[in-house]
């Protein structure tokens, strides 16, 4: 374990995974979102591959043992992206990225419904909490007089729907992760993805500029990428130690935001998108302390059985 070196990885797995959003956000009037889909998983899998055969993996990363599985994580994984680069094409890059935060929160809830995971009091008082700050962030979007705001209110909505179905995508991980190899859930990700972004062919793909062709190609890349990055973070550190570092991704999405695309974060947005971070950070500060605990007492059972 080298936990500064994890952080690292788990920084710059973030910061790539916002320099992504950006590229399909500024190619967003381009094409259309199942296309960029398209281009985000099918030129990740080069890289991807790549990167298996570095490490070795490459005959485990191609192995699977439940083909259902990988297709329903793949299914919901690529439903949230079309919902989310859709959405980065109606709204701010923060706000976004703020509404995403409740993917998380939500990924509690779905787990204790679908796999039974005793969740306590304190940490649906802090998915409670997390939603509330959503609902802040949503606020501005719940009153609609005109197309630029309707606009608006369906992205919040997209984005939304996309933050649920990652959580949903969450959820099949972790029963995939009980009999799957990272590597392949990994591959097959890409690979599922690139697939399904193909039905969404007859409604409006078209031929991109070389410019945006280029982004959406670099998105792709970048996409791989980070996805290493994220990989090779929790090799390094515990879970628990580095996912807080998560929610620097708003830092970069205001910082990109405000650079590239010109979007001053409001009061509001910035409101909610703290109490959500904060929820957050409480539910895997209260885990981490937790697992302390049963580290402790599985210490001091041990010598006696």
């Amino acid at each position: 374990m080298s936990p500064l070196r994890g952080i690292a990885l788990k920084l710059t797995a973030v910061f790539l995974f916002m320099i992504m959003a950006s590229l399909i956000k500024a190619a967003s009037d381009a094409v259309p979102p199942g296309q960029a889909v398209f281009f985000r998983s099918f030129f990740a899998i080069p890289v991807i591959v790549l990167w298996l055969a570095w490490t070795g993996d490459l005959r485990t990363g191609f192995r699977v043992q439940s083909r259902w599985g990988h297709f329903w994580r793949g299914a919901s994984g690529a439903s949230a992206m079309v919902m989310g680069f859709a959405a980065l094409g109606m709204l701010p890059l923060p706000e976004v990225t703020a509404i995403g935060y409740a993917a998380p929160l939500i990924t509690v809830a779905l787990a204790a419904l679908m796999l039974g995971e005793r969740v306590r009091a304190f940490r649906w008082s802090m998915v409670l909490v997390g939603l509330v700050g959503v609902l802040i962030v949503l606020s501005p979007r719940l009153a609609v007089s005109d197309d630029l705001e309707r606009m608006a209110a369906l992205g919040a909505a997209l984005a939304l729907a996309s933050a649920a179905l990652r959580s949903l995508a969450q959820v099949y991980i972790r029963k995939l992760v009980q009999h799957e190899t990272t590597s392949s859930i990994v591959f097959y990700f890409s690979l599922t993805c690139t697939l399904l972004s193909l039905l969404t062919l007859p409604f409006g793909w078209t031929v991109p500029p070389l410019a945006d062709a280029l982004m959406l190609i670099g998105a792709g890349l970048v996409g791989g990428v980070a996805q290493i990055f994220l990989t090779s973070a929790y090799r390094h550190a515990t879970a628990s130690l580095i996912a807080p570092f998560d929610y620097a991704s708003m830092l970069f999405a205001l910082g990109i935001g405000y650079f590239v695309f010109s979007e001053v974060p409001t009061p509001t947005m910035l409101l909610g998108a703290a109490v959500v971070i904060s929820a957050g950070v409480a539910i895997i500060w209260r885990e981490r302390q937790l697992g302390l605990k049963r580290g402790q007492a599985r210490a001091l059972k041990s010598p006696h059985g």
